[in-house]
């Protein structure tokens, strides 16, 4: 509503008793803000372990990823990438003998409270697996059946057809919507998957090691569209391949391992800042010779 021009009155103050002004406007929507620019975090680890029965598979982990980046968890095998990454949308959770200590938070809200809805966790956000893993349904009904579990009211052509398009996939598919989502190239099903994580609207996506079955070519694609996608979105990658997280992400986490002397390694937060730092100036001795290649 327009806000009506300001008229002072000269009216004897005494005569007339005081009146509250009116409250004042909402403020206008923020646009998201870009790499390099103040951003609010969507997720916060504090102090995040993880256990699987009796053995610490990763120890106190603290990590806040802004919203609209794409953040890359790098390092060797073991070191609890993937751990850490299924603890966002508790994935973890399926696992029987799993428990974390500390705190994930997302938005401020701790995931993990007592009252929260795991289903729910995962509606707003979304996970891409290291195989591309289409359900035996159609093209359609792969991206139509988050929303339908879910039973959002919605326009599911529209739904069907706005998630291809943010998955580039659209153009190559749109004649055979109804036709098996298994004909489909390996890069193309991988698509297809983010096309239907992005179906229940989240506003992160969790991506493990989404390229590593793709040829070249198809991991350019997905390259490109995490790009793109990331001015709507904010995306957590695991990824064994340096140069990826060098193309695309605008902070890179290293983990590493640990080796007590009772021998029962776990994984550990090293370094987490911005990529272009991690790579070429790294501040832990560690993500040096990582970086560098001398182990991993």
């Amino acid at each position: 509503m327009d806000e009506q021009p300001d008229k002072t009155s000269t009216a004897d103050p005494a005569a007339e008793p005081a009146v509250a002004p009116p409250p004042a406007p909402a403020p206008e929507p923020v646009a998201a803000p870009g790499p390099g620019a103040p951003s609010a975090e969507v997720l916060k680890a504090e102090q995040l372990s993880v256990y699987y029965g009796p053995k610490l598979a990763v120890q106190g982990v603290d990590m806040t990823i802004p919203t609209n980046n794409i953040v890359a968890l790098i390092g060797p095998s073991g070191c609890g990438k993937s751990t850490i990454l299924r603890c966002y949308n508790r994935m973890n959770d399926l696992v029987k003998t799993a428990r974390i200590e500390g705190k994930v938070l997302y938005h401020g809200a701790d995931l993990y409270s007592s009252h929260v809805d795991p289903v729910e966790v995962r509606k707003h956000i979304g996970m891409v697996f290291q195989q591309p893993n289409p359900f035996p349904k159609s093209i359609y009904d792969n991206i139509a059946f988050g929303p339908r579990v879910l039973r959002m009211k919605v326009d599911m052509d529209e739904v069907v057809e706005r998630c291809l398009h943010q998955a580039a996939l659209w153009d190559e598919v749109k004649d055979r919507l109804k036709q098996s989502a298994l004909g489909l190239s390996g890069g193309q099903q991988q698509r297809l998957c983010i096309a239907r994580a992005l179906a229940t609207s989240p506003d992160v996506l969790l991506m493990d090691e989404p390229c590593s079955a793709l040829d070249p070519v198809a991991t350019a694609r997905i390259e490109d569209l995490m790009q793109e996608l990331r001015k709507l979105y904010t995306i957590v990658i695991v990824t064994h391949n340096m140069q990826q997280a060098i193309r695309v992400a605008d902070r890179t986490a290293f983990f590493t391992v640990e080796v007590p002397s009772d021998g029962d390694r776990y994984g550990v937060l090293a370094e987490f800042g911005d990529t272009d730092q991690v790579f070429n100036n790294p501040i832990d001795e560690r993500t040096k010779r990582y970086v560098s290649g001398e182990f991993g």
